[in-house]
């Protein structure tokens, strides 16, 4: 089940404390459409999971999205906080406002996955029962972000290898929590040459596992395990992404572009639509067309996004609700996704011709649960967090 939780994420550094800079409205807007992406390309992960196939039609590289949301995340870090060291900002203030903004979200995709995985009758692919002392264990673990090691971890319910058993995605997480840590200790405090120097090793080791097909997979969906070379491999996928970002945004002048949210929404979404591309020997197309986007496309992307601005209310309302959609979407979606795996599955029903009701029911109700959380949990919780453990403090 190596593609079923290859590559899927969406991280949530929007917004983060931005005093009076400029927000950057477009690039809410495009963590939103990349959110939508995600969900469309599992939904068609789940038929080629089901039937044993390989991933065919739908977004084909929906799997990248992750790269390009640890873009997002490391150029709106870097504009948001590398200003604030020398005026008194502590590693403290950064961690408090980091966790406010992330946790919560993580601890209810964890308790919705135990919930679902309670309604899936608390079965394994195989149909093995797993033991709900397990279930629980996994829960808790979860909520404090322990991943599960293969063979080792009692509570890997799921028998696939994955990091987080009931919210697979949340492996993206894990490694976005570990660059942040690396920004705050390190990253922050190299020169604009360091950083460059950093980025582009890191790119040189990125295409080398691409293009290599280092992991096995046929892409570079690397990551969401402890298994073999996930972990290296997942650190990598987070850092040339993340370092690019921050480089992007000490380097960022703006271009004059119109239209340049529907330029890049357009753009993502062709980037992604592009089938698999099959290869034999030891160079990877596939692998080759992965770093193309990675290393080249993604960036362009941020930064033309990051030269426009809404032009009217409407635009300006859209992109604020992708952005804010885009991490309970994310954070919530898949737990969803796993019981449709179980449905089809059960059915032996393989085809969006088939199944189109049951899809788009799926869909949209992956999006009301999405803004429900957002409402109703995430924006309360943050605010009563941010009031009672972020104290605003003068010049910081």
């Amino acid at each position: 089940m190596n593609q079923v939780n290859s590559g899927i994420v969406a991280n949530a550094s929007s917004a983060a404390f931005h005093d009076s800079k400029p927000h950057y409205a477009l690039l809410d807007g495009l963590r939103g459409v990349a959110a939508l992406l995600v969900v469309w390309y599992h939904v068609h992960e789940g038929f080629a999971f089901a039937s044993g196939a390989a991933v065919v039609g739908g977004i084909n590289h929906g799997y990248m999205a992750v790269d390009f949301f640890f873009i997002l995340s490391g150029f709106v870090i870097g504009y948001a906080y590398d200003d604030r060291w020398e005026r008194g900002f502590t590693l403290k203030d950064f961690f408090k406002r980091r966790l406010v903004r992330l946790h919560p979200m993580i601890v209810m995709g964890a308790a919705v996955g135990a919930a679902t995985f309670a309604i899936g009758g608390f079965q394994q692919w195989d149909g093995t029962r797993t033991a709900t002392s397990m279930v629980m264990l996994a829960l808790l673990c979860a909520m404090f972000f322990i991943p599960a090691v293969p063979g080792v971890s009692g509570y890997e319910v799921r028998g696939n290898g994955e990091m987080f058993p009931l919210n697979g995605p949340s492996w993206s997480l894990f490694f976005e929590y570990i660059g942040n840590i690396l920004y705050a200790l390190l990253i922050r405090r190299l020169s604009t040459r360091e950083l460059a120097a950093l980025t582009a090793l890191l790119g040189v080791t990125l295409a080398a596992l691409a293009v290599g097909d280092v992991a096995g997979y046929g892409n570079f969906g690397v990551g969401w395990t402890l298994d073999g070379v996930n972990f290296g491999g997942g650190l990598v996928r987070m850092m040339f992404p993340f370092a690019m970002g921050m480089l992007l945004s000490r380097r960022f002048r703006p271009w004059r572009i119109r239209g340049a949210f529907w330029i890049c929404s357009v753009a993502l979404v062709a980037v992604m639509a592009v089938p698999y591309i099959g290869s034999s020997g030891v160079v990877s197309m596939n692998g080759v067309y992965e770093s193309v986007c990675i290393l080249v496309v993604f960036p362009a992307i941020v930064w033309i996004a990051a030269s426009g601005v809404t032009t009217d209310a409407r635009s300006a309302r859209i992109c604020k609700w992708l952005g804010d959609i885009s991490f309970p979407l994310y954070a919530i979606h898949y737990p969803f996704m796993y019981l449709f795996y179980q449905w089809l599955i059960s059915t032996r029903q393989y085809t969006l011709g088939e199944t189109w009701p049951v899809v788009a029911a799926l869909y949209a109700g992956c999006l009301a649960a999405a803004w429900l959380c957002l409402k109703l949990y995430d924006e309360p919780v943050r605010r009563w967090l941010a009031r009672k453990f972020i104290t605003p403090r003068k010049n910081t």
